[in-house]
């Protein structure tokens, strides 16, 4: 006979965010949706879960096993619980707002849940804010978001931030014109993904030159660059080449001390991603911060969609890399004290706690309830002083 689960047992990755964390990562995702209105991005609230034939649809696609589904019990049609928020933002974009100017500037936060976490991020339910350049196919859109991302965990207080830059279509590119069937290319594909060097070389001819030595020049931007240069490829390489090369000058010239690092080969996690990509981390950080990159906003059957960028930051881990806004001065109210009191300390800032029923020692009372002051005879004092 089974024994029955703790009424406190969550599923793996599913956790509960208790005080003073969940306070901390709520200050956060604030704001950054402050800064990231200060720049243009106006805020839209997708719902938590969509039809499936909707959720699913366009770059939501690469998603799909990810997602929860669940019957809808009004219209007996089978729903998703979103696993990413940058597909329903596409959606809203080319649907609800697609009258609108562009480029378009969308900001979003909110919580997705996912079937499985992966090695470096086990959580399966996250918090994600982000913002979408919706409109935009110049390298100059890719460096805004880049240096919003970046400014953005800045002015949090998180350190020693880097970004590694990826351009996912280069390699499909290049096999393409080189004329490799699917089953070398998927070889190819999972040897880069390995870093696998013999791997690569096992191709033999053109292909495995090229490739062995673009991957081999991952690391600093400007090397990999340089690589990537002086290497001799073919005519529909030459876009993703000069986009890169552009968007790498751009950043260096507004933000000459950020850390910018290339893989040139990479794929793995930016499947549905059609130019530049990019994941930000901070030095001591075990997971990534966020990342971003280039799409087709509203790509579906029957549509091309639109050139649109953007990032999905990680509030989870942004709350363990930022600097917690200092603490707000706790006052205990004792039983019985004007409310005009209470509402003045807040509108100075600082935080109350109502006594709710007279208490024996005032002190002890608000010391149990993690107050630093007391409200005495109209003045705030320390606790334990008077």
């Amino acid at each position: 006979m089974s024994e029955p689960l703790h009424h406190a047992l969550l599923p793996v990755g599913v956790p509960d965010v208790l005080p003073p964390d969940a306070g901390h990562e709520a200050d956060l995702v604030g704001r950054l949706m402050t800064g990231f209105a200060d720049h243009g991005y106006q805020r839209v609230k997708p719902p938590l879960l969509e039809f499936e034939e909707s959720l699913l649809a366009g770059t939501g696609v690469a998603l799909a096993h990810q997602t929860f589904r669940v019957m809808d019990p009004l219209s007996g049609r089978m729903m998703g619980i979103r696993p990413d928020i940058t597909p329903q933002v596409a959606r809203i974009a080319t649907t609800r707002l697609g009258h609108v100017a562009r480029p378009l500037r969308l900001a979003y936060a909110g919580q997705v849940l996912r079937v499985h976490g992966s090695q470096l991020r086990p959580e399966r339910q996250v918090g994600q804010v982000g913002v979408e350049l919706i409109g935009a196919g110049r390298p100059e859109a890719d460096a805004e978001v880049i240096l919003l991302a970046t400014d953005s965990l800045a002015a949090l207080g998180v350190l020693d931030l880097s970004v590694d830059l990826c351009v996912p279509t280069l390699v499909p590119t290049l096999c393409q014109a080189w004329g490799l069937d699917p089953v070398l290319t998927a070889r190819l594909r999972q040897a880069l993904d390995r870093k696998d060097a013999a791997g690569v070389a096992a191709v033999g001819g053109e292909p495995a030159l090229v490739l062995g030595r673009l991957m081999a020049a991952a690391g600093l931007a400007a090397g990999a660059l340089a690589v990537l240069e002086a290497t001799a490829l073919p005519t529909a390489a030459e876009p993703d080449r000069r986009h890169l090369a552009e968007v790498v000058r751009l950043i260096g010239a507004a933000a000459p001390d950020l850390m910018l690092t290339a893989d040139l080969v990479e794929y793995r996690g930016f499947e549905y991603q059609t130019g530049v990509s990019f994941t930000v981390f901070s030095r001591g950080i075990g997971s990534e911060l966020g990342v971003g990159g280039r799409y087709l906003a509203g790509a579906a059957l029957g549509a091309e969609g639109e050139p649109a960028t953007g990032f999905t930051l990680y509030t989870d881990t942004v709350a363990t890399a930022a600097t917690p806004s200092p603490a707000r001065p706790r006052v205990y109210l004792p039983h019985g004290s004007d409310p005009a009191a209470g509402r003045r300390l807040r509108a100075e800032g600082r935080v109350t706690v109502a006594g709710l029923a007279p208490a024996v020692g005032v002190d002890a009372e608000a010391r149990r309830l993690g107050c630093d002051f007391i409200l005495a005879d109209g003045a705030v004092r320390p606790v334990g002083k008077g």
